[in-house]
This record gives structure tokens, sequence and C-alpha cells, in this order.
């Protein structure tokens, strides 16, 4: 009897079949959208839990003020900036840390930024300076590709000299190999010592691959900076972080207040930014939902105007036997076909559109994605189709054949 109800669903269906593809339309966006954008929120979650990995697991970060306090910079960007620039680290509290606790880190470096004009030939940009100390390399394995990181005497002496990340290098050199060549930045020659490997985003700033990386004290003496706005540890294992995290916040306190810095790891970093991107990807998710109800609702209507249009049709079925329960479940099965099919569809225009999608961002379909949309479809149609269905089965067998 099921067998014979869903034949006739799929012969209706198909006999109306632009009817059926238009009321199937809202569904088909809806799926495609869910899985789309969860898709794309999964994707840069697992693009930023690779970029934290590629980091090394045992690195502690200090940094001027509390990000991860309320109203702190994750969470706004004025009072980021505000922190960030704050001038209250200092290289000597690294120095001092690393000489007071060599049993707990191998190295360290300070960071600072800065801007300026870069050129070569007759190609211009304006690129981020990123100073750091030879130990950068090690301390966030950082490698070279091709020439070399510059030492500690050419730091020391702020050496015109820099390490190119390997997008700005291709934007300034093209085919051109770099290593030893004159770089004009804001009209002073540097030498290019050497290119680093790919290595992606810096989390909500320029990635990493389009930095200049010059020698700290060259950044300090002949560009902009003014401040250094972190200082990076590297612990020498996992399991010293909390001695680590201690050891640094009991020097620091020798000079500053307790909310003047923030030590943190990368898993309390890489949680917040999950946090905001989980809430990023389910509200994304949410908003694609409504087209879904839109969806349910277009079939509710059709179906409606099907249970109409086919009154007479109905009046025969019961007339020959056909009992309310039959044509109930001929009108849900119709509608549920109509959600399932739509469903289907929708998730073919979702693999192709993330294919597409990644050429240009990170995207991952999950299997949970699929079925929870697959499912909410589904359970769309039932839903929808009860009303015409309930509708359906009431009708009277005598008004039913006399309906014109």
């Amino acid at each position: 009897m099921i067998g014979a109800i869903i034949a006739l669903a799929i012969k209706s269906i198909m006999l109306n079949k632009v009817r059926s593809f238009l009321t199937m339309l809202g569904v088909i966006i809806g799926v495609g959208s869910v899985v789309m954008l969860t898709g794309i929120g999964t994707g840069l979650q697992s693009y930023i839990s690779d970029q934290f990995a590629a980091l090394g697991t045992n690195t502690l970060y200090v940094v001027p003020g509390n990000p991860f306090g309320e109203g702190g910079g994750f969470s706004n960007q004025e009072q980021a900036f505000i922190e960030t620039t704050r001038p209250v680290l200092k290289r000597a509290y690294l120095d001092r840390i690393l000489r007071n606790h060599r049993e707990i880190f191998n190295s360290g470096t300070a960071t600072a930024v800065g801007v300026a004009e870069a050129r070569f030939g007759s190609t211009t940009k304006k690129a981020t300076l990123y100073g750091v100390m030879p130990a950068y390399s090690q301390v966030q394995n950082t490698n070279t590709t091709t020439g070399r990181w510059f030492d500690k005497n050419e730091e020391t002496n702020a050496d015109r000299v820099v390490v190119l990340g390997p997008t700005v290098a291709e934007e300034l050199f093209g085919k051109v190999d770099p290593i030893n060549k004159q770089l004009k930045l804001n009209g002073q020659n540097y030498t290019v010592l050497g290119v680093l490997e790919e290595k992606g985003g810096s989390f909500g700033g320029p990635s990493f691959d389009s930095y200049i990386y010059v020698p700290l004290e060259t950044l300090f003496q002949q560009f902009d900076a003014t401040y250094i706005d972190s200082l990076i540890f590297e612990v020498r294992s996992q399991d010293q972080l909390v001695a680590a995290t201690a050891a640094i916040e009991n020097e620091l306190l020798r000079d500053l207040e307790d909310d003047d810095f923030s030590v943190f790891d990368q898993t309390q970093l890489l949680n917040t930014i999950n946090q905001i991107l989980g809430a990023l990807t389910a509200g994304l998710g949410g908003i694609a939902a409504i087209s879904l109800v839109v969806g349910g609702i277009g079939i509710m209507n059709i179906m409606l105007v099907s249970v109409t249009e086919r009154t007479r049709e109905i009046g025969l079925r019961k007339a020959l036997g056909a009992t309310p329960r039959m044509i109930l479940l001929q009108f849900l099965i119709e509608a549920a076909l109509l959600s399932i099919i739509g469903g289907l569809i929708g998730l073919l225009v979702a693999f192709a559109g993330v294919q597409v999608i990644k050429n240009f961002f990170p995207a991952t379909i999950t299997l949970q994605a699929v079925m929870l949309a697959f499912g909410v479809s589904t359970a769309v149609g039932l839903i929808f189709g009860v009303a015409p269905a309930r509708k359906a089965a009431k009708l009277s067998p005598i008004e039913a054949l006399r309906y014109e």
C-alpha cells in the first residue's frame, strides 16, 4: 500500500514539473545556503587551527592590556588599538626573563610593527614591516625557502637587511630572484637576505606572507616604530607552560601593574577565536535557515492549491474505498518528497558552491551540517504538509464528487 501511495505521489509531482520545481526552490536555496555557510565557518576554524599548529604548541605571548577581558581587544576593535599601543613592554623584560629562567625557556623575541613604501624597479607598494629578533625564526617555527635570516650582529647593529614573506616577494620581484637584491624602503636601500616559506594569516591582521621582516633595532632606529607590541617565548616543553606563565608574570609585576599586560598561550587564543567563529557560523546558518521556513510555507501553499484542484480525484478515491488515513498519507508523502528532492538538489548546489569557494576561501562541508540541513528540510516538508493533507482527508466523498 505504501509503495502504491509513493508511486502515486511521484506521478503527481512529475505531472507538474515546473510547479514542483518552483515549490522546491525555497528548500533548495535554504539547504544550499545552510550547508555552504556552515562549511565556510567550519573551514575557517580548521584553517586557523592549522595555522596555530604550524607556529608550534609551546609558545607563550605577552601583549599590553587584557584582550580577553570584558571589552577587550577580541570583542572591541577600538579598545584593541588602545590596548596594543600602550608602551608598557620593553626589550629589557625579555632579556631578564630569559636570563633568570633558562631552565624554562629556550628562546624569545620582541616584536614591533611599522609601515613603509617598498619599491623594486617600477613596482611600489605600501608594506607592513615586522621588526623581530633573530630568534623569531625558532620561536615561531618560520623558515626560509631561499636565502637566510639575519643574524644577531645584523640586528644589534641595525643593519639595512630584510627577509620577505612569499606574497610580498612575488608582488615586488615577480620572477626575479630577490636574494641579495636591493629593495628600497622609504627611499633607502635594504639588502634582501631571504624569502620565507608560506605561512598564512596572522589572526585579524595582514597575512604573515605579506610582511617584510626587519631587525628589531633597524625598525626602531630607521622607521616610525615607537613601542614593542609583544614578547614571544618558546617554552622548553608543554609541561612547563604553567610554570613559564607564572615566571613571566612574576618578573613583569616587578615593574608593571597586573592589568598592564596579559600572558597567554595559543590554546587560549585559539579557543577565543573559535568561540567567535562558532557564534558567527551559527548566526549565518540561522539566517540561511529562514529560507527553509519560507520554502516550507511555499510547499504548504502549493499543496493546498493541489488539494483544491484534485477535489474530484479525492472524492473518487474515497468512493472506491480509500480511507481518510490513505488520503492523509498520500498528501503527506507528496509534501515530504518535494522537500526531500529539494534538499538533495540543495546539497548538490552546496557541494558545487564549496568547490568554487575553496579557490578563494577555506571551506569544508561536514557530515553534521549535511545531516542537519537535510533533516530539517524533510521535517519542514512533513510539518507544512500536515494542513493540506488533513484538509484532503476530511473531504466528504459526496461533496468532493460534486465539486466543479
